[in-house]
C-alpha cells in the first residue's frame, strides 16, 4: 500500500442472510443438498476508494445506507464478505454510544480499559489522565459505574479518551449530536486542531460540518458509492437527493424550451405540503436559484446572491396582485419577508387564466448554519388591508453554510418575469 494512503478499501462487500422464518436457518444448516433458504441482503457492495494521510473526509447517505457498516469494518468490529481493507496507523473511532465499554466499569476504569486496548501501558495512561480529565469535565463522576451515566457524560468521555490518545486516524460517526451545545463546539475545535496534521473520517447528516471540516466527500446510498469528490459540489447534489429535487442547469434568457425546462423545475407536487388561500391565484411552482438563475440550490452560502422564483396562476382577472415570501429558522421563527407591495413594484393587472413567473433576487442574509424554509405567498390588495389567495407553508427547504465575503446582506430587489402562460 502507498505510504501516503491512510486508508484503502478494495471491492468491499457485506452481505447479510435474510430469513423469513427463524426455523429456515436451521432448515438451511441442515439441508444435505445445500437448499438455500435465504435471501442476500448487501449493506455494503463492491466499494472502493481511498483515503489519504492528512485528509479530513466525510462520508454522507441516508439513514440505512450502509456509512456505520463500513465504519465498523475499517475499525474491525465487523469483518467483511468480500474485498480488503486496509488501514495504517493507530484508529480511535467514536462509532456509538457505549462501543468499547464496560457498563459495569467506572469512567476512570473504562479510560485504563481503552488505553489497554490501544495499545497504551497503565503508565502510560496515567500521563494522560489529567488531560482526559479535564476535557470530558464531567465531575464526580468519573469514578462511578458508566451505566449511571446520562448520554451526554458519557460522549463526553468516549470523546475524551479517543481524541487524546494520539490517533493517527480519528473515526467520528454521529455520536456528537448528543452532547450540549457548548461540548460540540469544544469537540468540533479540537477536531480542526487534529485535522491540521492528522486523518479524520466523519460520518454526520449536518452538511454545514461536512463542508467546513471535510476536503473530499463519499456519498453512499444503498451500499453503494453514488460519488465522491469536493464537499460543497457533493453536499448539494446529496441535499437535493434528499429533499427530492434534481440538479439542473437552465438559462432563462434561452428559447422557449429552455423556459419549459426552468418550469418544470418550479412544479409543485409534494401533497403533504400546507397550503392556505382562497385559490382565486394558485402558486403552482417554486425554486430558490443562483445568481444566473442555471442551478436550483438547497445549499446556500450565507450572503451569496440568490434568485427566488414563484410561478402564479390567477384563476380571476387581478387588478392588484402582491406577490412575496417569508424565510423562516427551523423553528419557524421569521428572519425575513418581502413583497412586491413593499418594494413599491406595481404588477400589471392579470387576466383569468394566466401564469407568470416572478422574480426576487437578493444577497442571502449572512444567518446561522442551519436548515431554513420559505413560505412563498400571492394575495391581492394593499399591505395593510389584502386577501390571501394562496400561501404555501415551508415550500422550499434549504440549507445554509456560513462563508464571509463583506457583501450587501439581504437587500431584496424584484423582477416580474412575465410568460404570461395561458391555459
Amino acid at each position: 500500500m502507498n505510504n501516503d494512503i491512510a486508508i484503502k478499501v478494495e471491492n468491499l462487500s457485506k452481505i447479510y442472510k435474510l430469513y423469513e422464518k427463524p426455523e429456515d436457518r436451521l432448515k438451511e444448516a441442515l439441508n444435505p443438498f445445500r437448499k438455500s433458504y435465504h435471501k442476500d441482503f448487501y449493506a455494503l457492495k463492491n466499494i472502493s476508494f481511498d483515503i489519504y494521510k492528512g485528509e479530513a473526509v466525510g462520508i454522507i447517505g441516508k439513514n440505512g445506507s450502509g456509512k456505520s457498516t463500513l465504519l465498523k469494518i475499517i475499525t474491525g468490529v465487523l469483518s467483511p464478505t468480500l474485498g480488503t481493507v486496509n488501514a495504517s496507523g493507530r484508529i480511535s473511532a467514536l462509532l456509538e454510544l457505549g462501543a468499547g465499554f464496560n457498563p459495569e466499569y467506572t469512567g476512570i476504569e473504562n479510560i485504563y480499559l481503552n488505553g489497554t486496548i490501544n495499545g497504551y501501558t497503565k503508565e502510560e495512561m496515567d500521563e494522560k489522565m489529567q488531560e482526559i480529565l479535564e476535557f470530558a469535565d464531567i465531575g464526580h463522576f468519573i469514578r462511578q459505574p458508566v451505566k449511571t451515566y446520562s448520554s451526554g457524560m458519557f460522549v463526553r468521555l468516549a470523546f475524551s479518551v479517543a481524541i487524546n490518545i494520539e490517533p493517527e486516524l480519528l473515526i467520528v460517526d454521529e455520536a456528537l449530536s448528543v452532547g450540549d451545545m457548548r461540548f460540540q463546539q469544544k469537540c468540533l475545535r479540537k477536531i480542526e486542531e487534529f485535522s491540521r496534521e492528522k486523518t479524520v473520517l466523519f460520518v454526520t447528516h449536518d452538511m454545514g460540518v461536512i463542508n467546513k471540516f471535510c476536503n473530499r466527500v463519499i456519498w453512499i446510498n444503498e451500499g453503494e458509492v453514488v460519488e465522491e469528490g469536493n464537499s460543497q459540489e457533493i453536499s448539494k447534489k446529496y441535499q437535493a437527493f434528499m429533499t427530492g429535487s434534481m440538479l439542473s442547469k437552465l438559462n432563462i434568457n434561452e428559447e422557449n424550451k429552455t423556459r419549459d425546462s426552468m418550469i418544470s423545475l418550479l412544479d409543485l407536487t409534494n401533497e403533504d405540503l400546507d397550503v392556505l388561500g382562497d385559490n382565486k391565484a394558485q402558486i403552482v411552482g417554486v425554486g430558490l436559484f443562483d445568481k444566473g438563475i442555471r442551478e436550483k440550490l438547497t445549499i446556500v452560502r450565507a450572503e451569496d446572491e440568490v434568485n427566488l422564483l414563484i410561478r402564479v396562476r390567477f384563476n380571476i382577472q387581478m387588478l392588484d396582485a402582491i406577490v412575496g415570501f417569508t424565510l423562516k429558522d427551523r423553528l419557524g421563527n421569521i428572519v425575513t419577508q418581502s413583497n412586491s407591495y413593499v418594494l413599491q413594484e406595481v404588477i400589471d393587472e392579470c387576466e383569468n387564466g394566466q401564469i407568470s413567473t416572478f422574480c426576487f433576487n437578493f444577497f442571502m442574509p449572512n444567518l446561522n448554519d442551519g436548515v431554513y424554509t420559505i413560505s412563498p405567498a400571492i394575495a391581492s390588495g394593499t399591505q395593510e388591508d389584502h386577501v390571501q389567495h394562496s400561501w404555501v407553508h415551508d415550500a422550499v427547504i434549504f440549507q445554509i453554510v456560513s462563508f464571509n465575503n463583506n457583501r450587501l446582506q439581504g437587500y431584496i430587489f424584484m423582477n416580474n418575469i412575465t410568460f404570461k402562460e395561458v391555459k
